[in-house]
């Protein structure tokens, strides 16, 4: 059947076409915007940064001050010093002071997965948003476990009197620090996807440039 041209729709039959067309642009801005969020900027990260960016940046001081821990195995004080460092950087509320930016890893990450999964539920989002928002959750969500994980052990490494025990434990927090930005292959298949035990923030970056890139928002 011939499509009536739009010259001739009467005027309720045009403003519901205008209607149903600014409702998909508001519902695609909505998921758009958590994208944003997670990918570009948000409104309380140290320099307006994006979720994952600053995820990336906390990460990358625990990794370092979990390494610089270990330099002298024998001096319990130095130890404990490092891993409060690593623990500010995890998460600010637990050791207020340190060389991080003061906003968490664990938050940071949290906060990324629930706007990829805001935008995946957004009315209107696409197939390809919530297809990638998927392999991002799990990659970012992974690192919140490991986030986690990192706690418990600085915690332990804080409470324990002999520094044996807290380069054992070390040992294991800087293998959990390690994995927080590439990965893990956890299956032994040669790769690093973005499955749950696997996948890290840059798993979680490389989904979400995807994702834009098929939004139509980089090229």
């Amino acid at each position: 059947m011939r499509a009536t041209p739009l010259r001739r729709a009467s005027a309720p039959t045009l403003f519901g076409l205008l209607l149903a067309a600014a409702s998909a642009g508001a519902q695609s801005n909505a998921a758009h915007a958590h994208i944003g969020h997670v990918a570009d900027a948000f409104n309380d990260t140290p320099a307006g940064m994006g979720l994952l960016a600053t995820s990336a940046a906390e990460a990358e001081f625990a990794a370092v001050h979990a390494d610089l821990a270990a330099m002298d195995p024998t001096n319990l004080e130095a130890i404990k010093r490092h891993v409060a460092h690593v623990l500010h950087a995890v998460d600010p509320t637990l050791i207020a002071e340190g060389p991080g930016g003061g906003y968490g890893l664990r938050q940071a990450a949290s906060g990324a997965v629930r706007h990829i999964e805001m935008a995946a539920s957004a009315e209107g989002a696409s197939d390809n948003v919530r297809t990638h928002a998927a392999h991002v959750a799990a990659s970012v969500g992974n690192t919140v476990q490991r986030a986690d994980a990192i706690v418990a052990l600085a915690r332990q490494i804080q409470a324990t009197n002999s520094p044996m025990e807290a380069m054992s434990l070390l040992q294991r927090l800087m293998a959990e620090s390690a994995a927080l930005v590439p990965g893990r292959d956890a299956n032994g298949d040669g790769r690093v996807g973005w499955e749950a035990g696997e996948g890290g923030l840059q798993q979680a970056t490389q989904h979400m440039t995807l994702m834009k890139r098929g939004e139509g928002l980089v090229q």
